[in-house]
């Protein structure tokens, strides 16, 4: 039995311990414990019901080192995420170890701390050094880890084509109304990019006004081309900036590797860069003739 004032100060700090009987799966927690799942006191608790309300991965994951544990009589630490009785989401962590008690019992326990905050914090310093600041996408370090830097025996991400967008006319803004007009135009090529292509694997900013999207499954050069049709065609709706409207657009270029699983990363990246200078050429002799 735990000291009530422990018990007490042990669930103010977000920390509780448990139990269980393994000859009968019969559990035992402190108070900590109940608030970690918003359950009240008086809960009768049964192991099968508290199992449903972790996350399906916590779940498997759980399950598989508490089995190594019991096997090799030893212990295991994890960061489990649950969902509690109210909905709201959880992150704990749990420590426990196996115990053989003088009367033969074997026991589970250990201890379960709340570190739900921990981890919120530790996503947004994840997201400040992996996300561009001014449009939320994947910046240029986090590509160039992922697909530039990748270990061409060994890959860790498939690549089923590679997209990079080049904006059309963003320096024109720019020089006209100021780089807060441009950031605006940014962050709306960005949400729309994202919209156009929310299966992509990487979607990036690596430049000023450059943008790529890697997609990871095995698209056919037809499909990639509509997609890209689909997102200019999302574009085309106005970009409203203090009483402005501004219309923006983008070249691209795209490359498909022969093998989505094996490929040279630096190649891909010159043949998708080589057609969006094909492009860009293209459109700037088009503007031409126009005139």
């Amino acid at each position: 039995m735990v000291d009530p004032m422990l018990d007490r100060a042990m669930a103010l700090a977000g920390l509780g311990a448990w139990s269980c009987n393994l000859a009968d799966e019969r559990l035992s927690w402190t108070s900590g414990v109940y608030e970690l799942f918003g359950l009240p006191l008086e809960t009768a608790i049964d192991r099968r019901e508290t199992l449903a309300m972790y996350t399906e991965e916590s779940r498997a994951t759980l399950e598989r080192l508490r089995a190594l544990a019991i096997k090799r009589r030893g212990s295991f630490t994890l960061d489990a995420q649950i969902r509690r009785a109210d909905g709201a989401p959880r992150w704990m962590r749990i420590n426990g170890e196996v115990v053989c008690q003088a009367d033969g019992t074997r026991l589970l326990h250990g201890m379960k701390q709340d570190v739900t905050e921990e981890k919120a914090r530790f996503e947004a310093l994840r997201r400040l050094a992996e996300n561009d600041a001014l449009t939320g996408l994947a910046n240029r370090a986090i590509f160039e880890a992922r697909f530039l830097n990748h270990d061409r025996a060994a890959p860790d991400l498939p690549v089923g084509a590679l997209i990079l967008f080049d904006l059309d006319g963003f320096k024109a803004i720019n020089d006209r109304y100021g780089h807060l007009a441009g950031d605006a135009c940014l962050q709306a090529f960005a949400e729309r990019l994202a919209a156009s292509f929310p299966e992509a694997v990487v979607s990036a900013r690596i430049g000023g006004d450059e943008f790529a999207v890697i997609l990871g499954d095995e698209p056919a050069p037809a499909t990639v081309e509509a997609k890209i049709a689909a997102f200019a065609q999302r574009l085309r709706a106005p970009v409203a900036w203090q009483g402005h409207l501004f219309t923006i657009g983008a070249t691209s270029g795209s490359a498909v590797p022969e093998n989505r699983m094996c490929y040279d990363a630096e190649a891909l990246f010159a043949r998708a860069d080589a057609a969006l200078y094909v492009a860009k050429r293209t459109r700037r002799r088009r503007r031409t003739d126009r005139r």
